[in-house]
């Protein structure tokens, strides 16, 4: 069996490039050994339907925005 590796977070911005994905993740041996911790990707999204969910995800949370 092959390790796991968990996202641990991820957050949205808009960039020169265009809409970009940063993550976290950690990589963990199927014995529950810690191989990575808060390893760090960044990805620029060129899918239109993974900017859709983007769209909504941040609909969302702008709708619900304490006064």
């Amino acid at each position: 069996m092959s390790n796991i590796k968990k996202v641990t977070s991820f957050t949205h911005h808009t960039t020169a490039e265009g809409s970009r994905l940063s993550a976290t993740f950690s990589e963990i041996t199927e014995t529950g050994n810690l191989v990575k911790s808060n390893e760090r990707f960044n990805i620029i999204v060129v899918d239109k339907d993974i900017q859709s969910y983007i769209d909504a995800i941040n609909k969302f949370l702008t709708e619900r925005i304490p006064n």
